[in-house]
């Protein structure tokens, strides 16, 4: 169940309604959350390209109604200057299997000091590991490029083609220790033919990456999506 309400000065009295309403959802056993609409929630984006091609990736989820996403490349810098128009800072990191732990560490670090509300997975490509996890159990929130659970893995594109599929798509899922298989989000669909190869595949299915993860992430700021097992509800 999700209600949304309008109430004058919720601002400074939402501490009040939230005390007040603990014994009614302690009677009837129920799990909530109240979320303030007018509060921005702060993003945070991992990935494995360049800030030049990550900007659209990013940009994508992040321009919506209200937001303060203006275009532009991301560049590598340790802290948003004044005036910034993107409003991203951009920290350069390498991972490898030997610096994991430690790289690992350091985002955690860094979300922190930022205060980030929600991770999201663009193109990272990497494992994350079950400590990780546990830190943001229900915010990391991942795009794979395959209409899952068909054809997981790094290579999707090439695997759709040499099985002649005739439909393409993407998959936001939230992330969990199981590779690929966390709570389903948006998934969306292109049909293809025989006249497409591997490249038009993977061009076209960029595009659908780019809308799919732009709905997840926006409904997930929104609070419209509830986690039920490994399943979601999506007001959407």
């Amino acid at each position: 169940m999700r209600v949304e309400f309008r109430l004058h000065d919720l601002a400074s009295s939402g501490q009040v309604l939230e005390q007040e309403f603990k014994p009614i959802a302690g009677r009837f056993g129920m799990r909530w959350q109240l979320a303030l609409a007018a509060r921005r929630k702060r993003l945070g984006y991992s990935s494995r390209a360049p800030s030049t091609r990550c900007s659209s990736c990013c940009g994508n989820s992040a321009r919506r109604p209200g937001g303060r996403y203006r275009g532009g490349d991301l560049e590598p810098r340790q802290q948003p200057f004044a005036g910034d128009r993107s409003g991203y800072s951009f920290f350069p990191r390498s991972v490898t299997p030997e610096t994991k732990v430690q790289a690992e560490a350091e985002a955690l670090r860094l979300l922190a000091s930022h205060a980030v509300d929600t991770i999201v997975l663009a193109r990272y490509m990497q494992v994350l590991s079950a400590d990780f996890l546990a830190q943001s159990p229900g915010r990391i929130i991942n795009i794979h490029h395959g209409f899952l659970p068909a054809f997981v893995g790094a290579n999707p594109y090439q695997a759709a083609y040499d099985r002649g599929v005739k439909l393409i798509g993407a998959t936001a899922h939230y992330v969990t220790e199981d590779l690929d298989a966390g709570p389903i989000i948006e998934q969306d669909v292109l049909r293809i033919d025989h006249r497409h190869d591997t490249d038009d595949l993977r061009r076209l299915g960029r595009y659908i990456e780019r809308v799919v993860l732009a709905r997840a992430v926006g409904w997930h700021v929104d609070d419209r999506v509830l986690l039920h097992g490994n399943k979601t509800i999506v007001f959407n």
